[in-house]
């Protein structure tokens, strides 16, 4: 399905060196072309990009722009920037081409990137991409879409080098010299036993300096592990990381090979995984990006806002509970929300490593304890330190010593609570089976303030009245 003598670009003039971003001259050319229908100057801009800076750019633009973009350009679309797209947008603009433009658009990808073009659309457009595909090829990305969808199966690709674990060096060099459909790009000649088991594999780079008598049974790489087809692809990228392979074999419940899974795939999963840990955090959807719709970004973010101002209703109805005494000291309304936000800093700070921690197993039972015992001394000694600096406030503002006392105390208290529930509630829900990126946030928020209002008002009802 790839062109095996397709080439690298050059890095695009278009492209600034120091940041590797669009300059910003060449979206409004762009534009510009657009408006002009000037298909001639839009292909000559176009043409020295990367297909990763062309799909920066299509993301860049507005939703008319961008359909303009198409028309004015779509027999110049290839599979390759169809893959770089994110994945909301990359349905926009596939919903958007001619059926002919797609189907010629794919046959140049490898199977991995067809697979993941094609297992979010519609059955029409499915069966359109499939049929655009040779009989073998059709069987294989089939044969993918048949696992789960967040499994090594799909992640995998089908294109691989493979000799029996026998073979000279000499005789891998023929058969690579000799094969017409090599993949475009890889890095392990892979060795089977005969019932098709793979038991190792050697780097081109040690074939080609070796001696064609060497056998490769003994030039394995030490780092060779093997990766089930059915293995959550999460796991795959932690191993790929944690390991630091290029690439390693794919086998199926019989220990056969399948396929192969490259470090470019592994580091998307990785990256993807990252950046729906970060917005979740923030309560916003995990597959959330800029070139979303209004609403589509208005639905994602609206559940935890709800539950955001369910939490908040909550720290509201600790605040009732003194009504009183506010009325009384007003400096108490002034000072309260600094105890509560100082909190919710803190424990997010200790939420952020906890989640993080989790998501690459760092934080196991084995040093469990240390970690909260460093989270606890760090928010004591945080804690102590600008509840001195907010007890000389208070005292210099409102000119009372016991007020003073009040805001060191509770702030004190707060912040010890924060780095506490910033690393006890996403270890809960780990254990719980619930993603700690998802629904930590809002029940830190909650225990900080509720505990901040409660111990800075509730000392505040016993000292100063």
């Amino acid at each position: 399905m790839s062109d095996p003598e397709t080439s690298p670009k050059e890095p695009p003039q278009d492209v600034a060196a120091e940041t590797y971003e669009l300059e910003r001259g060449l979206v409004a050319q762009v534009l510009d072309a657009i408006n002009r229908t000037d298909a001639v100057a839009l292909d000559q801009l176009l043409d020295p990009l990367h297909p990763a800076d062309i799909a920066d750019l299509i993301e860049q633009v507005s939703g008319p722009e961008r359909r303009a973009f198409l028309s004015l350009w779509s027999t110049g679309l290839d599979g390759e920037v169809l893959s770089e797209l994110e994945e909301g947008l990359r349905d926009e603009v596939i919903q958007s081409l001619p059926d002919h433009v797609l189907a010629g658009a794919v046959r140049e990808l490898e199977s991995d990137d067809v697979v993941d073009l094609i297992e979010d659309l519609e059955g029409k457009q499915q069966d359109l991409i499939l049929d655009a595909l040779d009989d073998a090829d059709r069987a294989v990305v089939e044969d993918a879409l048949s696992y789960p969808e967040t499994s090594a199966g799909r992640l995998m690709q089908r294109e691989m080098v493979v000799a029996p674990e026998h073979w000279t060096v000499g005789q891998a060099i023929d058969f690579m010299r000799a094969e017409d459909n090599l993949p475009e790009q890889f890095y392990h000649l892979i060795l089977v036993d005969p019932a098709y088991h793979p038991t190792g594999y050697v780097t081109l780079g040690r074939i080609l300096g070796a001696k064609r008598e060497y056998r490769l049974s003994d030039m394995k790489e030490h780092s060779f592990r093997t990766i089930s087809a059915l293995q959550n692809e999460a796991d795959v990228a932690y191993a790929f990381n944690q390991y630091h392979l290029i690439s390693a074999p794919v086998i199926d419940e019989d220990d056969r090979l399948v396929g192969v899974i490259t470090i470019d795939d592994a580091m998307v999963v990785l990256d993807e995984e990252a950046g729906e840990d970060i917005l979740r955090l923030a309560g916003a959807g995990g597959d959330e990006s800029v070139s979303d719709r209004t609403l589509a970004t208005a639905k994602r973010r609206f559940p935890w806002l709800a539950v955001n101002l369910t939490t908040s209703v909550l720290a509201s109805l600790v605040i009732a509970q003194f009504e009183e005494i506010i009325s009384q000291i007003v400096a108490l309304a002034v000072l309260m929300p600094i105890v509560a936000s100082m909190g919710g800093n803190a424990g997010t700070q200790s939420l952020t490593v906890a989640v993080r921690a989790i998501a690459t197993r760092d934080l196991t039972g084995s040093n469990l304890l240390r970690v909260i015992r460093r989270e606890v001394v760090a928010g004591l000694l945080n804690g102590l330190i600008f509840a001195v600096i907010m007890g000389v406030v208070g005292v210099i503002w409102f000119g009372t010593p016991v007020l003073g006392a009040v805001i060191f105390v509770a702030m004190v208290v707060n912040m010890v609570v924060a780095a506490l529930a910033g690393i006890l509630i996403p270890i809960g829900l780990d254990r719980a089976g619930v993603d700690p990126a998802l629904a930590s946030g809002a029940f830190v928020t909650t225990v900080t303030d509720v505990v901040g209002f409660f111990v800075f008002l509730g000392l505040a009802a016993v000292w100063l009245v």
